[in-house]
């Protein structure tokens, strides 16, 4: 499974990440019965965890410490992704987003179904931010390194090969 990879330079305050692309698999569970529960289970069986239900942000934000994985289990959604007037992106269940930290990301319209399953790399814990981002953080972004794992393809495949 080969996933699209989205590059982003530094835009405007939003950071974005200057080592790594967000990576967008598509139908990656496509017909599963209950899509958020196997997204959960997929993304812990590849080292993935820090699990939590909900959508995504209708405000521009990142995250300077901590990759993060997208799982659309039910419903569409449009991204803006990059930080004001970055890259607009439909995302559709079954369909996972892995967004390297300093990545701005932002929801622009959604369905009233949607649901998103979102997870970390083990021992990463997510800030929110939504200003421009201090010398600390851009250290922290710049500096944090690829996980071991990908949520998607295990040890081998997407980020283990893109991110290196």
């Amino acid at each position: 499974m080969e996933p699209q990879k989205i590059r982003f330079e530094r835009n405007d305050w939003m950071p974005n990440n200057p080592n790594f692309p967000v990576l967008l698999y598509r139908a990656v569970l496509d017909g599963t019965a209950d899509m958020a529960k196997g997204f959960e289970l997929h993304f812990a069986g590849n080292g993935w965890g820090m699990f939590w239900r909900n959508g995504v942000f209708p405000f521009h934000h990142y995250h300077s410490n901590a990759h993060e994985v997208l799982g659309f289990a039910r419903g569409t959604v449009r991204l803006m992704l990059g930080g004001p007037g970055g890259a607009e992106v439909e995302v559709n269940a079954g369909d996972v987003a892995i967004l390297p930290a300093g990545t701005g990301h932002c929801r622009l319209s959604v369905s009233p179904d949607l649901l998103v399953v979102g997870g970390y790399p083990p021992g990463e814990d997510r800030d929110l931010c939504h200003e421009a981002a201090t010398p600390e953080q851009l250290r922290s972004i710049r500096t944090l390194p690829a996980p071991a794992t990908d949520p998607v393809t295990g040890r081998s495949g997407g980020l283990t090969e893109i991110w290196r």
